[in-house]
């Protein structure tokens, strides 16, 4: 990759380093046949994956149901092992890091989970869901201080410290959300990863429970990695957006520049399916021909070209490398010129001009926002 700056009139700034950092993460799953368990073949969940999470900011991450969102942030969370890749916290490898390293990163690290009611052990009271972390990691010495911490953590999440010791089937799944947030922040975490955490909830209570986030935000210093569906929700609540399709990222950027100025054509179609608030206005709806491919063995090229209604016959051909495409907008498509090669903007016509600009694109190892 180029180390060129895409934007020349900030040569001289100094960028702070990020607090997470994602290069080339890869997660296949293997399949399995036969009495001897042979393998052959495997899911490619996450395909080539790399970003970047600066401190006290959201990363929202979108795309359809399948498209490796959800394998991504286990991965960061080490619930799952890359089977490749990289994965920095602070500067620091921890893809490979030891039991003991691992131990510490669970502090740092966290995760809501989607569903509030599988996520918590309905055995367990409030007390003991929530406390439990505490006791694990050292952070209280006795029961009471264990006890005068979740209540501290409970009226932080907007619920009454009386729900001590009631188990979770007496709550809604508001409040089981909530009981899962104060979970999450119970160790003072720097990352938390937010798994479609409010997609399972009534839409007055996700205004609720994002509105909450957003002030924990604030209040904590936290930084998200926001994993959703609806694209609405994360506009509200993301700095930056990444999209991903089958198990790779296609485009990322500001939340403002995506909506405004979206670059990959299965952007596009992703945000023209969104609700207008002016329903006699007429707004052209992109409709994606055919089914998504299996991640068992996707097609050659690039990945969207089965879908693409811009499709060209080099996309059939060679993988496409993630491009600047302006000041912090990269995207990973045929269509858009590398602002690092030329300042020519966007390819204005002809499938030749393409091909000569592009004969061997191959993808870029490092993405850097």
């Amino acid at each position: 990759m180029s180390n060129q700056n895409p934007n020349p009139n900030k040569d001289n700034e100094v960028s702070s380093p990020p607090l997470l950092e994602v290069r080339q993460l890869k997660k296949f799953f293997p399949i399995q046949k036969g009495l001897l368990s042979r393998k052959v073949g495997e899911v490619k969940a996450v395909d080539n994956v790399s970003f970047k999470l600066q401190e006290g900011q959201t990363l929202g991450l979108v795309g359809e149901s399948g498209c490796g969102k959800t394998t991504v942030g286990r991965c960061i969370l080490r619930l799952l092992e890359p089977t490749s890749g990289q994965i920095f916290f602070r500067g620091q490898d921890i893809t490979n890091c030891d039991s003991n390293t691992l131990r510490s990163l669970r502090r740092e690290i966290q995760i809501i989970f989607q569903d509030p009611y599988s996520s918590l052990n309905p055995r367990k009271t409030v007390s003991n869901l929530i406390g439990e972390a505490l006791l694990v990691h050292g952070m209280v010495d006795n029961e009471k201080e264990k006890n005068d911490r979740v209540k501290e953590l409970l009226n932080k999440v907007g619920l009454s410290s009386t729900y001590l010791n009631r188990y979770p089937h007496e709550f809604s799944g508001g409040q089981r959300q909530r009981i899962g947030i104060a979970r999450a922040i119970a160790v003072n975490p720097s990352v938390i990863v937010c798994d479609e955490s409010v997609s399972a909830l009534d839409v007055s209570v996700q205004a609720q429970v994002l509105n909450l986030l957003m002030d924990l935000k604030e209040e904590m210093g936290l930084s998200y990695i926001f994993i959703a569906h609806d694209l609405s929700v994360v506009k509200h609540i993301s700095d930056n957006i990444g999209v991903m399709y089958l198990g790779q990222m296609v485009e990322i950027s500001s939340s403002k520049q995506l909506f405004t100025q979206p670059k990959h054509p299965y952007t596009r179609a992703l945000l023209s399916a969104l609700p207008k608030p002016f329903p006699g206005r007429k707004v052209e709806r992109i409709l994606l021909q055919g089914d998504v491919p299996t991640p068992i063995n996707p097609p050659p090229g690039c990945y969207f070209s089965t879908r693409c209604p811009e499709v060209l016959a080099i996309c059939k051909e060679i993988e496409p490398a993630m491009k600047w495409a302006a000041a912090n907008h990269l995207c990973k498509c045929h269509l858009v010129d590398d602002r690092r090669q030329s300042n020519s903007g966007p390819p204005t016509g002809g499938e030749r001009r393409r091909m000569d600009l592009f004969p061997k694109s191959k993808p870029d190892q490092i993405i850097e926002l």
